[in-house]
């Protein structure tokens, strides 16, 4: 689908600000969830904006370190796209839904992550957010087969 086929900006899709090292791993596939404190009911096509700070004792996670090792780390970009399509909190006494999962957490699920080629900077913001028009014409030149 071209861009010019797909409907602006409005209702169809949101942004997600995510510190780094956090939203290059959802990027590169290996994170499915995303931890938030309070749930969201937003469900659809996410910008995933790779915010100004970056989580440095993250670091030490083996599987942080294992899914980031010999990526670039942009900060303040649209790094990819993503469908949300649920969220949850895990049952108490049960095992989490993923090894990426924070107890107490509400997970948003993640799914057809596209990483962009470039980063675009960008502006983002708590909870989630409209992009303007242009910064979504920027994300959908990168993904020429993007299809809602």
């Amino acid at each position: 689908m071209n861009a010019s086929v797909v409907p602006p900006a409005g209702d169809w899709i949101r942004g997600i600000s995510i510190r780094q090292l956090w939203a290059t791993c959802i990027v590169a596939g290996a994170k499915t969830i995303e931890n938030r404190p309070k749930p969201w009911t937003w469900r659809g096509w996410t910008l995933l904006h790779a915010g100004q700070q970056t989580d440095r004792p993250a670091l030490r996670e083996p599987l942080v370190a294992r899914t980031i090792r010999g990526r670039e780390l942009p900060t303040g970009a649209v790094i990819g796209i993503a469908r949300l399509t649920g969220c949850h909190q895990d049952p108490d006494d049960s095992p989490p839904c993923t090894e990426w999962a924070q107890t107490e957490a509400w997970h948003l699920e993640l799914s057809d992550v596209q990483a962009l080629a470039l980063p675009i900077p960008a502006r983002g913001q708590l909870g989630p957010w409209r992009p303007t028009e242009d910064l979504l014409d920027q994300v959908l030149q990168q993904l020429p087969t993007f299809r809602l």
